[in-house]
């Protein structure tokens, strides 16, 4: 069943940005466009230009926490003898010079980064115009310290066109559904930029009006399955070319991992959305939907959940203690983290923390990861908590405080890496104590036993030794 009513509800009431968010991130981009026009950067501004999923109205609202972001381009004339590094640096250093900025301020490759009190974080990437010949526009790469062609003007048009061919906006509706599945699953990874161009190209011209887009759902369907045709034609990473610049392969975002995780969730997904059309109840189709979407669709519906029996077949291998038997892992992957209990995180061989706490323990600390194929080589790939990762290569954790910032060096980190599963626990590598990082505040840890592991970081003051901030786990599902 369709449930074009529910859909409705649900877009409205958890996947699409709130009203209020819209106002307040429209008054915040107003107030960074004035105080740009009246800052002494010294290229002059011809214009902004909205980017990504905000400007093709995609952007949906963040989940378990997390941040949306919204891309400003600020479109200058070239400064002679300007080099590309030097548009962003400038940039930056107008935004760590001002009072109003300053302590919300990062400097990237391409950008620099506001990130504010609550979960908003909005982008501000400089665009040369005009530099080597009339009509070019160049974005600059900090790091390699050279100027790249963009097309964001076209790439947004080629959106706002698709979305044009189906009823109602139910392209633009499907695509912010199948970005809350990334977001809330955590199955999968995929950038927003590569995302939104392989569900664009599932949408043509003659699709217009027709029966496969009149709908939200309906759209959902066809986007997916021909999305789900397209992926088991290529078992090899394909190439993705930008609609607007054939010649950048947005693939590259992509290791051949990430591609084949990707092809084969998006095969489960078209599976259950097909299931729940299929559903010959509203009952029997509420609860197939949420095998998709999770407990928030049709939320005021008392119906039979998907994930109870999963979650009770978790509790009851658990019950087996930290060597649990290879199925937990299955269902990890399948349903996400959400079905392990809270008591997952203290297995017996968890050692607890020996430094004394400080009068104020901040939770705000958070771990991100890469993955890469070797320690020091191999592309680098960012990681969920969560992604179904293979038994091989490792991942890279480093941490931040308040969202962006580095661990000041008055402090020092210690993480506690945690290891489950059969195999690990066999060779007595369950681990649960605390290791010192070995890059920086940084660690590497290999991936090789079979298992939902984890890794958490602790701040330590260094002039008491007193315990001061820890992270949630981050948690790595060895398939």
């Amino acid at each position: 069943m369709k449930l074009v009513n529910d859909f409705k509800d649900f877009l409205a009431d958890t996947v699409n940005l709130n009203q209020n968010r819209i106002t307040q991130l429209e008054a915040r981009v107003e107030a960074i466009k004035s105080f740009l026009r009246a800052s002494d950067w010294e290229p002059t501004i011809s214009t902004f230009i909205e980017q990504g999923s905000w400007a093709h109205d995609t952007i949906i609202r963040p989940v378990d926490g997390g941040e949306f972001d919204a891309d400003l381009l600020v479109k200058v004339r070239r400064v002679d003898g300007w080099s590309a590094a030097q548009y962003v640096k400038e940039l930056g250093r107008v935004f760590l010079d001002s009072g109003r900025y300053a302590d919300k301020t990062q400097i990237y490759d391409y950008c620099v980064t506001i990130t504010y009190a609550d979960d908003c974080k909005i982008d501000i990437a400089p665009v040369v115009m005009d530099r080597e010949y009339q009509g070019t526009l160049e974005v600059c790469d900090r790091r390699n310290d050279k100027f790249d062609e963009s097309q964001p003007i076209e790439y947004t048009r080629w959106m706002r066109e698709k979305n044009s061919y189906s009823g109602n906006n139910s392209f633009r509706k499907a695509t912010r559904l199948i970005k809350y599945i990334r977001d809330i699953k955590k199955r999968f990874s995929c950038q927003s930029v590569l995302l939104t161009t392989l569900i664009g190209h599932r949408i043509e011209w003659l699709d217009k009006d027709s029966d496969p887009f009149a709908d939200t759902p309906s759209a959902l369907q066809t986007i997916m399955g021909r999305l789900d045709d397209w992926l088991q034609a290529r078992a090899d990473k394909p190439v993705v070319q930008n609609p607007s610049l054939p010649s950048e392969d947005f693939a590259d975002l992509w290791n051949d991992t990430q591609y084949a995780n990707f092809r084969n969730f998006v095969n489960k997904y078209r599976k259950g959305i097909d299931e729940a059309f299929a559903a010959g109840t509203r009952s029997d189709s509420i609860e197939k939907w949420r095998r998709v979407f999770g407990d928030e669709f049709a939320k005021g519906e008392n119906v039979k959940k998907a994930e109870a029996s999963a979650t009770q077949q978790v509790r009851a291998l658990l019950l087996e203690g930290a060597a649990h038997l290879d199925s937990l892992v299955d269902n990890v992957i399948d349903f996400g983290i959400s079905v392990l209990p809270s008591w997952f995180r203290t297995p017996p061989h968890l050692q607890a923390p020996r430094w004394p706490p400080a009068e104020n323990v901040s939770r705000n600390v958070q771990v991100f990861a890469e993955y890469r194929e070797s320690q020091y080589s191999g592309r680098r790939h960012r990681i969920n908590s969560g992604e179904a990762l293979p038994p091989r290569g490792g991942l890279w954790f480093d941490v931040r405080v308040n969202k962006f910032q580095t661990v000041p060096t008055d402090y020092y980190v210690r993480w506690r890496i945690t290891n489950t599963g059969a195999v690990a626990m066999a060779l007595n590598k369950g681990r649960g104590g605390f290791e010192k990082p070995i890059d920086g505040d940084r660690r590497w840890e290999a991936l090789q036993y079979r298992g939902v592991h984890m890794a958490e970081a602790f701040i330590i003051r260094r002039s008491d030794d007193r315990l001061v901030g820890f992270s949630e786990p981050f948690y790595a599902v060895i398939k």
